[in-house]
């Protein structure tokens, strides 16, 4: 009794994830693409919040150092001189706020500080986590991207042996090799994904974390400068 399946000699000789690309499905490609695009973007993202991430964290640890080391808010914003971002806007935000409080009764002027600080806080963890749903979007989606391309690949397998009547591994392979090729796209792009969302979370809540510290800071300093009388209340303009 003669086997059904061919030769090796016959079957295809060209397997490689190139030409396994230009054999599939239209499909398929544009899954494998948007995955590829995916994977891309995901590293692209890393790159760019990675320095983001870093030049923030080491912007608040030097405002909290600076904080920590004075005694009034007028000395504070003299010795942060030109330093920039949300860090630095902290004790700058207490000065305008009391400033705007004008002379007299400072009742609630404390209060009045934290909710502005509170907000800085927010804004400036929101900004961090921009482009961060993406990642998590990817990571997923990708997996499920990757698994419609198989089952479209093999769909089409079964499609190839009805139309040449035979179960020759020639006519089998190429299908599931494409179709195994979108799960292993699918894969590459939610596995790092994944992991460097859950890196980027940890991250930023670490720096929500000093946020909250150094804005702590500057309530101190202002407590006590209330507290020594010693905090500029200028009338407001008229």
């Amino acid at each position: 009794m003669t086997s059904p399946d061919l030769p090796p000699s016959s079957l295809p000789h060209d397997l490689s994830p190139w030409a396994m690309f230009m054999s599939a499905d239209s499909i398929v490609q544009t899954v494998m693409v948007g995955l590829t695009l995916a994977s891309v973007a995901t590293w692209s993202l890393w790159l760019v919040k990675v320095v983001e991430l870093a030049l923030a964290r080491r912007r608040v640890r030097q405002v909290k150092a600076t904080l920590e080391e004075t005694v009034s808010l007028n000395e504070a914003i003299a010795r942060l001189g030109d330093v920039a971002g949300a860090e630095a806007h902290l004790a700058r935000a207490a000065m305008a706020e009391a400033r705007l409080s004008g002379e007299g009764s400072t009742a609630g002027l404390k209060e009045r500080i934290a909710s502005r600080l509170g907000r800085i806080e927010v804004s400036a963890g929101r900004q961090l986590a921009k482009g961060t749903g993406l990642l998590a979007t990817i990571g997923a989606v990708a997996p499920f991207v990757g698994l419609f391309g198989t089952v479209w690949g093999i769909m089409n397998s079964f499609v190839g042996i009805s139309r040449a009547q035979t179960t020759n591994l020639a006519v089998v392979a190429p299908g599931i090799a494409e179709a195994l090729l979108a799960t292993a796209l699918g894969l590459v792009a939610a596995i790092p994904a994944v992991v460097i969302y859950n890196a980027f979370a940890r991250s930023i809540s670490g720096y929500k974390v000093e946020m909250a510290d150094a804005s702590a800071a500057v309530q101190r300093i202002v407590s006590r400068d209330l507290d020594r009388r010693a905090l500029p209340l200028p009338k407001a303009a008229e």
